[in-house]
C-alpha cells in the first residue's frame, strides 16, 4: 500500500487514496459537506473528509469539560440526533458522550479554537451574544468571534451558503463545465456591516476579520490546516 493510501472500515473493497479538491463534495461519513484534502475512492466515487477517514477513537472538548466522547459510525439509539456544535442532524460518523448524550460531527469536534490569518485572531465560542453577520442571529451554533467581539460568523452558517447553492454548483453552467469563482458562494454580504460609527482600531479589528473568514470556511468544511486558495481568494475580491 501507498503512503497516501488507507483501508477503511466503511469502504473495503477499494483503499482510499489522499486527494485534494477545490470543488465542494458530500462525505459518505458523516453525510456533510467538505472541500480540500479528503480520502477518496475513483472508482466509487466515495469520499471521506480526513476527519473521517482518520478519527480518533476517543475525544474531549474544552467546551464540555465532563464529557468523553466516543466515535460511532452510526448514530447510537433510534430516535434523531442533532450536533450540539452546527445543531444539524447527525445521520453518519459522529462522536457521541454516552453519559450527557452529546454529539458532534466529526469536522466540528475538530474545530480549531483560534484562527490566525496573520492579521488578527478568530476564536471559536460556544455562545456569543451579538447576532451572526450571515443570518442575524446570536445563540444558533457555535461561532467564531474576531478578537473586538463584534464581528460573528455561525459554523452553521458557513456550511449552509454552500448547501444552499448545491444544485447551482454543480449543475447552474452546463455539463461537464464549472466556474471556479462560483464554486463557494460569495460572502461579500456577510462582510457588508462594519462599525459604521465608530473608527480607528475596532473598524480595523474587523476589516481583518473580514480576512480572515478564509480560514473559517476552510477550518468548518473540514480542512483546517491549508487554504483553499483558488476559491477563496475569489471571496474577498
Amino acid at each position: 500500500m501507498k503512503y497516501n493510501e488507507i483501508s477503511h472500515f466503511s469502504h473495503p473493497q477499494h483503499t482510499l487514496t489522499f486527494d485534494y479538491t477545490e470543488t465542494p463534495f458530500k462525505c459518505d461519513g458523516c453525510k456533510e459537506v467538505g472541500i480540500g484534502s479528503h480520502y477518496r475512492c475513483s472508482f466509487c466515487d466515495f469520499d471521506l473528509h480526513t476527519h473521517c477517514a482518520i478519527p480518533s477513537l476517543s475525544i474531549h472538548h474544552p467546551f464540555y469539560p465532563k464529557c468523553s466522547f466516543q466515535f460511532f459510525s452510526r448514530p447510537p439509539g433510534d430516535a434523531p440526533r442533532y450536533c450540539n456544535a452546527c445543531e444539524k442532524d447527525i445521520t453518519g460518523f459522529l462522536y457521541h458522550c454516552k453519559s450527557c448524550g452529546f454529539d458532534l460531527h466529526p469536522c466540528c469536534a475538530k474545530l480549531p479554537m483560534v484562527l490566525d490569518d496573520g492579521e488578527t485572531n478568530l476564536y471559536l465560542y460556544r455562545k456569543v451574544r451579538a447576532p451572526c453577520h450571515k443570518c442575524g442571529r446570536k445563540g444558533r451554533s457555535w461561532s467564531y468571534r474576531s478578537s473586538c467581539k463584534k464581528y460573528n460568523l455561525h459554523v452553521a452558517c458557513v456550511r449552509e451558503m454552500l448547501v444552499e447553492n448545491w444544485h447551482e454548483l454543480y449543475f447552474g453552467y452546463g455539463k461537464g463545465i464549472k466556474k471556479l469563482e462560483n464554486r463557494i458562494p460569495s460572502l461579500k454580504n456577510t462582510l457588508q456591516t462594519p462599525h459604521k460609527r465608530r473608527k480607528g482600531k475596532v473598524k480595523k479589528c474587523c476589516e481583518m476579520a473580514g480576512l480572515a473568514l478564509q480560514f473559517v470556511i476552510s477550518a468548518v468544511l473540514g480542512d483546517p490546516t491549508s487554504l483553499i486558495a483558488g476559491v477563496i481568494g475569489t471571496l474577498m475580491s
